[in-house]
């Protein structure tokens, strides 16, 4: 089956089309913001111009701009090609990069920046297992509740400026590493994760639409 795989959740716009377990085609750059003017485009240059059986898509937790961007586009093109569309979190997805980075690696904690001077965070276990929900916190909140865990992501660095001893790796998803989640982790409804009360709400999420 082939896939298109869309990650926008965070700085990272990436775009990878898969089949089965390997790898056709994929674009990974680190635009920070910017995500809906440079999507389509690099979608539009994979082979068959992205063209997929199904679609799968970050729905966060990350910036809720980018998370809109993603879903906003996976939705309409599996409209147009008449395919499916499934979700998967960034946390299990960076996780999952982590685990086959260190095989070796019992367990580990995925930290990404949340915005408001707080970080998402959720531990996990080998091969991927969450163990426990994802919280938004504090950084110091944050770091008492690693104990002493690795923490990977790419909100490490505001843990970074509280203990800079702490064992951290900074990281950002890439599309392409879908291809090592679990397919219950590859099969979400595809609507936004937000962690937290969004900044703006659009009118559906108002109820005014």
């Amino acid at each position: 089956m082939r896939t298109l795989v869309i990650e926008t959740a965070t700085a990272a716009c990436s775009v990878a089309l898969l089949e089965g377990d390997a790898i056709l085609a994929e674009h990974h750059d680190v635009v920070g913001r910017g995500h809906a003017e440079r999507l389509i485009p690099m979608i539009a240059d994979l082979p068959d111009q992205g063209r997929a059986d199904r679609i799968l898509v970050d729905c966060g937790p990350g910036s809720f701009t980018g998370v809109r961007v993603g879903l906003a586009a996976a939705r309409g093109l599996a409209i147009g090609w008449g395919c499916a569309v499934h979700g998967y979190s960034s946390l299990a997805l960076i996780a999952a990069q982590g685990f086959a980075a260190d095989p070796a690696r019992a367990n580990l904690a995925v930290v990404l920046e949340g915005g408001h001077g707080e970080v998402f965070m959720q531990a996990f276990t080998a091969p991927l297992a969450e163990d426990g929900a994802f919280a938004s916190m504090v950084p110091q909140a944050a770091i008492d509740a690693l104990g002493g865990t690795p923490a990977i992501g790419n909100g490490v660095r505001y843990l970074a400026a509280v203990d800079p001893a702490l064992d951290l790796t900074e990281i950002l998803p890439r599309a392409a590493d879908a291809r090592l989640l679990p397919p219950a982790f590859a099969a979400l409804e595809p609507r936004p994760i937000y962690g937290r009360a969004p900044d703006a709400k659009t009118l559906a999420e108002r109820g005014l639409a």
